[in-house]
């Protein structure tokens, strides 16, 4: 995060939110599985194959669509520098209004295969030659290096390899929270906020491309 200007970092915390919103909803739509997390999904499809011997097709389903999006993300992101972040977040935000669409149409497991493959996509808006510079819809990372920034406090050495993941994690969480409770409001409206949001982080990411 560091490495990244004010308005970067901004787009970043922004992705994280919108990570956090379309997860916690995914989560509700799915009954317990994630379209950001794959972790939790690849741990419930252990649980499933083994445990509980149940069918294992959701989470394999959710996996496959994710990594699609990621290889699609990374293709563009190769292919495009420097106006990447564009053309990926246009991507995220007409995937997520397509899986709005088929929210609304009882179509659910089409609306997790969009949302999972937007999130895919979504994680190659900040990479450089094909590494993740900043993972927006997981925070293991941001809370091992808030961990390890916070040690170096105590220990009195200077870090500045903290900065920015704590507010990261927190714009997930946020968003999550968001995502939930505007679905128990309505699913439609919560869908719909979503891939609105991801339409204003298109609008932001043209003009620091622009810019640039």
């Amino acid at each position: 995060m560091q490495r990244y200007d004010r308005s970067r970092q901004k787009l970043a915390m922004g992705l994280a939110f919108l990570a956090g919103q379309v997860d916690a909803i995914g989560f509700v739509v799915a009954g317990g599985y994630f379209t950001s997390f794959m972790s939790g999904n690849t741990t419930r499809l252990g649980v499933e194959l083994i445990a509980e011997r149940a069918p294992a097709w959701i989470p394999i389903l959710i996996i496959a669509c994710f990594m699609g999006g990621v290889v699609a993300g990374a293709l563009v992101a190769f292919g495009r520098q420097g106006q990447h972040k564009r053309i990926l977040l246009a991507m995220v935000t007409a995937m997520l209004g397509v899986a709005t669409l088929a929210l609304a149409h009882a179509h659910d497991m089409v609306f997790l295969a969009l949302a999972a493959g937007a999130m895919g996509v979504a994680n190659n808006v900040f990479s450089r030659e094909g590494e993740v510079t900043v993972g927006v819809t997981y925070m293991t990372g941001a809370l091992v290096r808030t961990g390890q920034g916070l040690a170096a406090r105590i220990l009195g050495r200077p870090s500045e390899a903290m900065r920015g993941y704590p507010t990261l994690w927190l714009s997930l969480a946020v968003g999550a929270v968001c995502g939930a409770c505007l679905f128990a409001m309505n699913a439609l409206v919560a869908a719909g906020t979503a891939s609105g949001l991801a339409l204003l982080l298109f609008v932001f990411a043209v003009r620091i491309e622009t810019r640039a």
